[in-house]
């Protein structure tokens, strides 16, 4: 890390889902630009191993945490504070997916896509406005989807949840647009991550497709044809906490190849 690429040296950024595919990635592209990083997650030995990977105890800090929880995220961002001082940027990534027909989604699949999806990004919101309202800047990225822009069959509680992270992301905006208090959203098509080659796996176990069959079904809407990559979800997060970026709020920001929604 240089001194010209160190814009962000005197901002703790909090990344929940953290531990792995996006979330590490995300984390990574913050501490390299300066960042202190926070790095919320369930997996306590995957945040170490991704703390130590990107800047050691100083700069990186692993917290376990349910963002589904109002006491655990109290507890955490509590802890972040001690550590690494007041947040100045917040992305939600922590998220969920799951696949079935309408009929066979029950209550227990829907509240625990909504829960992690949408209530986990309303809870660490919450907790971190008020730093960013005392600081006069915060900057907060939602890792939503595109099916939060257009929906698809047999995703309905998964579309319905990042449907409504975008809605509360826009009216975040509104709210705070004079505070220099940035909310947008990321909404990435397939990503290569656990949750798609769980897909793949699916597809291959449900159809008998081949690996190669099971991904080109889930790139064919991708006019690139191919997976997006983690880095490239963390760069786009990046280059909306970077200064500059301070009149792009409200935006749904798509990483899907050129696929228009």
């Amino acid at each position: 890390m240089s001194e010209h690429t160190a814009t962000l040296a005197d901002r703790h950024a909090l990344v929940t889902g953290a531990s792995r595919g996006i979330g590490a990635a995300i984390a990574a592209a913050l501490a390299e630009a300066g960042a202190r990083v926070s790095l919320l997650g369930r997996d306590s030995a995957r945040l170490q191993q991704v703390a130590e990977q990107i800047g050691g105890a100083d700069r990186a800090l692993p917290v376990v945490a349910d963002v589904t929880a109002a006491t655990s995220v109290g507890e955490a961002f509590a802890t972040a504070r001690r550590r690494l001082g007041p947040v100045h940027i917040l992305v939600n990534n922590a998220g969920q997916a799951a696949s079935a027909k309408f009929t066979d989604t029950d209550e227990a699949l829907w509240n625990r896509l909504l829960g992690v999806n949408l209530t986990g990004t309303y809870l660490c919101t919450r907790e971190a406005i008020p730093d960013m309202l005392k600081a006069a800047f915060g900057r907060i990225v939602n890792i939503a989807s595109i099916a939060g822009l257009r929906g698809a069959a047999y995703i309905s509680a998964y579309a319905a949840s990042k449907h409504a992270v975008i809605g509360l992301t826009r009216s975040l905006a509104l709210e705070y647009a004079t505070r220099n208090i940035t909310v947008n959203a990321i909404c990435p098509g397939y990503t290569d991550t656990d949750i798609v080659r769980q897909a793949i796996s699916n597809i291959r176990a449900k159809t008998g497709r081949s690996e190669e069959e099971a991904l080109a079904a889930l790139t064919a809407t991708n006019p690139q044809k191919r997976l997006i990559t983690p880095a490239e979800v963390g760069n786009a997060a990046l280059w909306l906490c970077r200064p500059g970026t301070e009149s792009v709020t409200g935006q749904s920001i798509v990483l899907a190849g050129g696929e228009v929604t």
